[in-house]
């Protein structure tokens, strides 16, 4: 009788250590993950098009001339 009177007063324990051990593993995952990744590069932001200027050929075909 004791391990069915134990049960419930103890779960809500067991499913906390349960999901920290989880959380735990997770976080060294995602940590041995972007130790091995390396540093993020970030990428260039382009310029958003000028609405009032007209688009020309010429930007059409070299979009990198200035």
């Amino acid at each position: 009788m004791g391990i069915h009177y134990d049960y419930k007063s103890t779960k809500g324990n067991k499913l906390m250590e349960k999901q920290a051990k989880r959380e735990k593993k997770l976080a060294e995952k995602k940590a041995k993950r972007l130790a091995k990744e390396g540093p993020k590069k970030e990428e260039p932001i382009s310029k958003p098009l000028d609405p009032n200027k007209p688009i020309s050929l010429d930007f059409l075909t070299n979009p990198n001339k200035e």
